[in-house]
């Protein structure tokens, strides 16, 4: 259980904040900034699950996901080390696993694609488009987290924030921003359909040369 009697604490104050394993580093810290997009993506889809008028199945899959997304933040603000006093909850291959078969169940409903998608059409696949492309910032930025700490456990004796990243975690907000693309589909539904893209931006082709001479 987590208690929370005091919002501000005015320890960060001076550009610093605390890792999961209680060390401190910047507030421009790669790690910090994978779990703030992680944090952002998990707001985003809030929006959409409350102002989206989604499908029931379609919120319950984002409840489950608003979860998970609290869970791959932690894991990404707690480096990895060859032992605990008490194991953090890290993302499990399992859940990339669940992820990919909603993709698959919900991509049974829609049509092949004939060309790109421009995000909108109901508010529930606009609120989910922009859920989706937070999301892949957010995963953009583990890779970067990545890249900088590597996915190596700190050995034994290493001082605090020392340890790498787990990278199931990158893994799991790539396979959930095409979910959130393939429900963006799903909540067109309602409306027959995607919004296609017009290429020229719907100019008409005489204008077009025009524009091109």
């Amino acid at each position: 259980m987590i208690n929370l009697t005091r919002i501000y604490t005015r320890t960060g104050d001076n550009g610093s904040t605390a890792l999961g394993d209680f060390s401190r580093t910047t507030k421009t810290d790669p790690r910090l900034i994978a779990y703030a997009d992680t944090d952002e993506a998990n707001s985003c889809i809030g929006v959409a699950i409350t102002c989206g008028a989604l499908r029931e199945d379609v919120r319950t899959v984002l409840l489950r996901i608003q979860n998970d997304l609290f869970d791959v933040g932690a894991d990404l603000c707690t480096p990895l080390a060859a032992s605990y006093a008490y194991p953090p909850l890290r993302v499990q291959g399992v859940w990339v696993d669940e992820l990919e078969a909603d993709c698959d169940r919900f991509n049974d409903e829609l049509e092949k694609l004939s060309s790109f998608i421009l995000p909108g059409g109901t508010p529930g696949s606009a609120y989910l488009h922009v859920a989706r492309t937070v999301t892949r910032r957010a995963e953009r930025s583990a890779w970067t987290a990545l890249e900088n700490y590597g996915s190596e456990p700190a050995p034994e004796g290493s001082p605090k924030g020392a340890g790498g990243i787990n990278p199931i975690t990158a893994k799991y907000l790539n396979r959930l921003s095409d979910l959130l693309f393939i429900l963006g589909r799903v909540a067109n539904l309602q409306i027959g359909g995607d919004v296609l893209w017009t290429p020229g931006g719907g100019r008409a082709k005489s204008e077009r040369d025009k524009q091109g001479r």
